[in-house]
């Protein structure tokens, strides 16, 4: 390697300074050895110092944990991934009457119920929260129907969380401890904000680098982005998944791809179970990112390699932020080039715009998209409970290909991708970050 762990302390504070991070930790382990450091500070108003044992929201990577305690549930035999949801929660019930006989495990795990998923109702915080968010989920139209296509779920974890409470009988907190957080020894992993507040923790930042107004989501939110924890209990985490019978006796039963992703440009090709699924020079790479209000992770597993990296940070530029460093990481370490994100093509692509061009909608989001010189315009305005907690979008879209468009917002250096799927005769689709969103005007 390049360096010791002050190595990696030089270059996590430089790149975060870079892309305007205020706080950041850095943990990884390789050939048997871990490596931790952090930079920067848990709150601009306090100036109080990001250490390793610093806890720091990790969003979304939280539905690897839910996915993982559902799996430990089916190597016990108490269901399968193909048992109906309804099977276990009789009350379970979506907007469509056939799509709630038809809901699986598989589906909640993969992201293909075809549930429109982005409800952040807050439902209390009684140990009652998930019961009251599954019914809440009574009204939730389909954006496509059940195992069709890949749209990113929040509902959909939720609701598996609510199966692990039917089956352990235990809240989702109080089982993801036991299943999980004592098997591993994590004493640094927690959910709820009182006991996140017994440690050094992190508060997220805006795009203007002022502190966010609201430090977390309503609790009902648990199993799909609930977990605070440090950089290296994320990475032991990740490293059991390496490691028949640390909590699975079969862990790479969750890597084998389930489903194709429509828009293959911002995540992984594929989906397993939980997992997002990559390949970088045929190297296999499972991967989760997470983000929540003002903060943002990343675990990255690579099983040939026996590496395990994961980053968080309190705002700031950080999609450009985490790519670096995981760029550097693995180049150091395996001498791997991570690729770079889709970017506009050298020269200009002729694509007849006007067939994209209307509006998307689903649970959470209105997308307007406009034809212009050159190209589309993509305007993304929050709806519903995400209005108060996020800002409307612009990105200026380039053409790629016939169907695959690049944009980015104003200062922001990382360019999104955007697919349009128009389906003869049925619904057309608008796919960026990992949704699919259907057309309807």
């Amino acid at each position: 390697m390049k360096g010791d762990t002050e190595h990696w302390a030089n270059r996590l504070a430089a790149l975060a300074a870079a892309s305007e991070v205020p706080g950041a930790s850095l943990a990884f382990r390789s050939g048997g050895k871990l490596y931790e450091c952090a930079t920067g500070v848990l709150n601009t108003a306090t100036g109080a110092a990001v250490r390793t044992d610093s806890l720091f929201q990790i969003g979304s990577i939280t539905k690897v944990w839910t996915a993982t305690q559902l799996m430990l549930l089916v190597e016990q035999g108490r269901v399968t991934l193909d048992t109906a949801v309804a099977e276990v929660l009789p009350g379970f019930r979506v907007g469509d009457r056939r799509a709630t006989g038809m809901i699986t495990l598989r589906h909640l795990l993969t992201h293909t119920s075809g549930i429109d998923g982005d409800l952040f109702v807050d439902t209390g915080r009684g140990d009652d929260c998930l019961a009251r968010y599954v019914e809440a989920c009574a009204g939730l139209e389909q954006t496509f129907p059940v195992g069709d296509s890949h749209s990113y779920c929040n509902a959909g974890f939720v609701i598996a969380g609510r199966v692990v409470e039917q089956l352990t009988g235990q809240v989702w907190d109080r089982a993801l401890r036991e299943q999980i957080c004592a098997p591993l020894g994590l004493t640094h992993t927690w959910t709820l904000p009182e006991d996140v507040l017994r440690f050094s923790a992190a508060v997220g930042h805006g795009d203007d680098g002022s502190v966010v107004p609201a430090w977390g989501l309503p609790r009902s939110i648990g199993p799909a982005g609930l977990v605070c924890a440090t950089a290296a209990d994320v990475v032991a985490f990740g490293r059991a998944h390496l490691t028949p019978g640390a909590l699975l006796a079969d862990p790479a039963a969750l890597r084998v791809p389930q489903v194709d992703v429509p828009n293959p440009h911002c995540g992984g090709r594929q989906w397993g179970i939980g997992w997002s699924l990559e390949e970088w020079e045929g190297h296999e790479v499972v991967a989760h990112t997470g983000d929540t209000l003002g903060q943002h992770a990343a675990l990255w597993v690579l099983p040939g390699l026996d590496t395990v990296v994961a980053v968080l940070v309190n705002g700031g530029r950080s999609a450009e932020f985490q790519h670096r460093i995981i760029s550097e990481v693995l180049l150091d370490l395996h001498e791997l080039p991570v690729p770079e994100p889709l970017g506009p093509p050298p020269e200009p692509v002729h694509v007849d715009v006007e067939a994209f061009t209307g509006t998307y909608e689903r649970a959470g989001s209105r997308i307007r998209v406009t034809a212009q010189a050159g190209g589309l315009r993509l305007r993304t305005e929050p709806t519903g409970h995400l209005a108060s907690l996020a800002q409307p979008r612009t990105l200026e879209l380039t053409a790629v290909d016939a169907t695959t468009f690049v944009g980015r917002a104003d200062g922001d250096p990382v360019w999104d991708a955007v697919v349009f799927e128009n389906r003869p005769g049925g619904t057309s689709y608008l796919h960026h970050s990992g949704r699919a969103t259907p057309k309807t005007g």
